[in-house]
């Protein structure tokens, strides 16, 4: 049988499920999905200009950085941080032009999984406020 994790050890019957951030998910997407992009793009530098392994090592650093981001996310300047990705991604359009476009409509689905994530999440929490006021309206209406 498999090990059970810390919460479902905790875990009782009627316990509330711990909403998550969807803000979270929408932008670990992004930058996982960006990490890949890095790699290619350091693969096909690689290629093209002469077979210098200064450009896949690069990749390999780049795609480390967008995978630790997405642990980062949960903290205040997490954000922060993964705009300075989405420019250090954009910057790669002056060793292939291309990536100004990847680059940039990276940093628009960056925007917009930030946007809506913080949306989504802040209606989850009002969700959750009115559904425990409503339940300790009526107690009676549990099962």
């Amino acid at each position: 049988m498999a090990k059970l994790t810390k919460a479902q050890r905790e875990w009782r019957p009627g316990m509330p499920k711990k909403l998550r951030s969807t803000k979270t998910m929408f932008a670990s997407t992004v930058l996982l999905l960006e990490a890949f992009v890095a790699l290619f793009l350091g693969l096909a530098l690689f290629g093209l200009n002469g077979k210098n392994p200064v450009y896949l090592v690069v990749a390999v650093v780049m795609a480390v950085l967008f995978v630790a981001a997405c642990a980062f996310m949960g903290k205040k300047w997490g954000a922060a941080f993964g705009w300075i990705l989405q420019l250090l991604l954009i910057a790669g359009g002056f060793w292939e032009p291309s990536m100004f476009i990847v680059g940039i409509l990276f940093a628009v689905s960056w925007w917009y999984a930030l946007h809506a994530g913080s949306r989504i999440d802040r209606d989850n929490r009002e969700r959750a406020r009115q559904q425990a006021a409503w339940d300790a309206a009526h107690p009676e209406a549990e099962v």
